[in-house]
């Protein structure tokens, strides 16, 4: 079985999120999501700036976002960022947001990114090596075996 890998962001709403009432605008949540990913990267190695120096990027082309409660100016939100396996040249994420005061689930939601050729902007369709190494390292999928042949 795969490890589950994880992160948690503490993130605080500010000024500038939330209307006149001083409620989030729905579209920040997204970008909850991507504070989310900038610290799964942190942890785990895996930084927008490490996959472009492997001549990478890897833009997003799927978001979901299933909101539950609203946050407000002022408020904290516990961002929980779950890395999903897959055996496909992709990137897969699972979020769940939570106001850190109240522990209510605030919002819940998914990614999904796709590797790019920096250079040419050619879409990947098998796992980069700097990839297939990471996911080995974090034990995602079993090392390669060595067979000695006679």
């Amino acid at each position: 079985m795969s490890p589950v890998l994880t992160e948690s962001a503490n993130i605080l709403v500010k000024f500038n999120e939330a209307d006149p009432l001083g409620i989030v605008w729905h579209g920040h949540y997204v970008r909850y999501f991507e504070d989310g990913r900038e610290a799964f990267g942190e942890k785990y190695g895996l930084r927008y700036l490490d996959i472009y120096k492997e001549g990478y990027t890897v833009p997003v082309v799927n978001v979901q976002c299933s909101y539950k409660r609203s946050l407000r100016y002022g408020d904290r939100v516990i961002v929980e960022t779950k890395y999903i396996n897959t055996a496909a040249a992709k990137i897969s994420f699972e979020y769940t947001l939570f106001n850190a005061a109240t522990g209510e689930l605030v919002a819940e939601g998914s990614s999904l990114q796709v590797f790019l050729d920096a250079a040419t902007s050619t879409l990947q369709l098998t796992i980069p090596p700097f990839f297939e190494t990471w996911k080995t390292t974090h034990g995602l999928i079993p090392p390669p075996i060595n067979v000695k042949r006679r």
